[in-house]
């Protein structure tokens, strides 16, 4: 019988971020932060969640809106919380400009043993904020690692301005990682190639077993050798920022009990239902299977396998 206390389903892990959001219809103020969003979705979709943070005690109502949504959180206080700036200068939800005006530093082993899970996301918002010791130190539980490259491959200018650069550690960090998710911008920066499926196949070879990309229109992954694809269906679309959060949030909690296919239907799902406002995913498990009835039945949008050799 093993002993101690049973694990979590799924720990995320990343910085929370203050952010601002700059659209055509004005400025506004959100909690954001990828470890937020995919806790919120996974705790929603019935997964036992922790959440392991770095924030200023001037926002611990963070910590205290996840702990009522039945999540553990293990936070650790600093001088600043990341402060970002999200500005989207046209209708394109995928072009945006960010920027950081402060951050809440990097998290460390010592904050991530504390915590057992049979499912670690590590969410960064810039490189630096998830060091490569903390992922070597999630591998070596034998749990399973998901990674958003986001935290990767931008970079702090010393403006403040985020920029894809390129990854010197990428090759030793992605043969850690089980799960890899990307959006179509970061993909290109991460494979060099402009087609998302192209740059799924070329990012698998570096060493995630599953490969997921998001776009406008939709999510594809590449896994197990084969190629599944589904659209985003929300009613209205106003909530793009936390968008691929809560796509690998969805994907790796019901990937936990599902097969690949059938999981990225529900990572659709979810992430249809979050787009639809701003802040983290707030449904009902019901309302993600009244979804899927509704607008993923097969020959609307449910998950397509494709073969991965042809694309076609």
């Amino acid at each position: 019988m093993e002993n101690g206390p049973r694990p979590y389903d799924v720990a995320t892990v990343g910085n929370y971020t203050k952010d601002t959001i700059v659209t055509a219809d004005g400025e506004r103020h959100v909690d954001g932060g990828g470890f937020a969003y995919s806790a919120y979705v996974a705790a929603g979709l019935g997964c036992r969640v922790a959440a392991i943070t770095r924030l200023a005690a001037a926002d611990l109502h963070v910590v205290r809106n996840l702990e009522r949504a039945g999540i553990d959180v293990f936070p650790v206080l600093t001088e600043s919380s990341t402060l970002m700036r999200l500005e989207y200068p046209t209708s394109n939800v995928d072009e945006r400009i960010l920027t950081v005006a402060a951050t809440a530093g990097s998290l460390t082993p010592d904050q991530v043993r504390c915590v057992r899970a049979r499912s670690y996301l590590v969410s960064a918002s810039i490189r630096g904020e998830v060091p490569l010791e903390v992922i070597q130190t999630l591998r070596a539980t034998g749990a399973t690692v998901s990674l958003d490259v986001q935290g990767y491959v931008r970079v702090r200018r010393d403006d403040g301005r985020l920029e894809h650069a390129p990854w010197p550690e990428a090759a030793q960090v992605l043969g850690m990682v089980d799960i890899l998710k990307a959006d179509a911008v970061e993909a290109r920066s991460l494979s060099g190639l402009d087609d998302p499926v192209e740059a799924a196949r070329a990012i698998a070879t570096l060493g995630p077993a599953e490969v997921l990309v998001t776009h406008r229109e939709g999510v594809l992954v590449l896994a197990g050798g084969e190629l599944y694809e589904a659209p985003f269906r929300p009613a209205r679309l106003v909530g793009r920022s936390g968008r691929g959060d809560t796509c690998l949030g969805s994907y790796v909690a019901t990937r936990l009990r599902l097969p690949p296919g059938e999981a990225l239907l529900w990572a659709a799902a979810a992430t249809s239902l979050k787009l639809e406002g701003d802040g983290p995913f707030n449904r009902q498990i019901s309302d993600v299977v009244d979804l899927i009835e509704r607008s993923y039945a097969k020959g609307k949008g449910f998950p397509r396998a494709v073969a991965a050799t042809t694309g076609k």
